[in-house]
C-alpha cells in the first residue's frame, strides 16, 4: 500500500498569521512568510483582508508593526459564530507561552 501525504490542511492561511500574530505580536511579515509557508505578498494580502475585517489592528513603532488580535470578535462561518478568535487561538495555543514584546 502506497502512503500519500495529503496538499492541504485543517487550517487556512488566514489562522496561521493570525496564529503567528497572536504568539509574537512584533512579527515580521518576512517571519509570518516562513512559518506560515507562504510568500511575503500572501502574508501582506492576508493581513490587509484580516486589517480590514476587523480581526487585527496594526500601530507603527518606529519603522516596524505591531499587531493586534481583536480577540473578541466572532468567528464568520455559521459553524463557529458562537467562538471568538481568542477562543480559537487560545485551543490552539495552549501549553505556548504568547510572546510579548
Amino acid at each position: 500500500m502506497t502512503s500519500i501525504s495529503p496538499t492541504w490542511t485543517f487550517l487556512t492561511n488566514h489562522t496561521h498569521t493570525l496564529l503567528v500574530i497572536w504568539r509574537q505580536p512584533d512579527v515580521r511579515v518576512r517571519d509570518i512568510a516562513e512559518q506560515v509557508g507562504i510568500t511575503e505578498r500572501a502574508v501582506m494580502r492576508i493581513i490587509r483582508e484580516l486589517t480590514d475585517a476587523g480581526f487585527i489592528s496594526i500601530t507603527k513603532q518606529g519603522r516596524e508593526n505591531r499587531y493586534e488580535v481583536v480577540s473578541d470578535l466572532h468567528l464568520r462561518h455559521p459553524l463557529e459564530r458562537n467562538r471568538t478568535v481568542g477562543q480559537l487561538l487560545d485551543v490552539l495555543s495552549k501549553g505556548e507561552p504568547i510572546v510579548s514584546g
